[in-house]
């Protein structure tokens, strides 16, 4: 039996084990996702709702789920920015400009 030493690192993963099948790789790649994605969400959530603790009188008027929609776009839209320039995921300049775009929102839809 000849092997073709050529194909052999598509069949053979890192550990020397064969690939996982399709499934895991879709499941691994919503997981990789999610996890992208959380920080945002959560801040998107969290913001808006620490501020109405603070600023309980002045975001009275203001809509708590407006602001964690826009909150949530801008956020995604921060992590995705911050990807693109940084070439990686979880810089710190990326987490501040995720900050500044949660605080900036909370602003502009209800204390402006």
């Amino acid at each position: 039996m000849v092997i073709d030493y050529k194909i052999m690192p598509l069949l053979i993963g890192r550990r020397g084990a064969f690939l996982q099948p399709i499934a895991h790789d879709v499941g691994q790649f919503l997981s990789h996702l999610l996890n992208f994605l959380l920080p945002a969400l959560a801040m998107a959530v969290l913001v808006p709702a620490l501020a109405r603790v603070v600023w309980w009188q002045a975001l009275k008027s203001a809509g708590w789920w407006r602001q964690v929609r826009w909150c949530a776009v801008l956020n995604v839209a921060a992590l995705v920015i911050g990807l693109l320039v940084m070439g990686r995921d979880g810089a710190m300049a990326t987490y501040a400009g995720l900050v500044l775009a949660s605080a900036l929102t909370v602003w502009w839809t209800g204390l402006r």
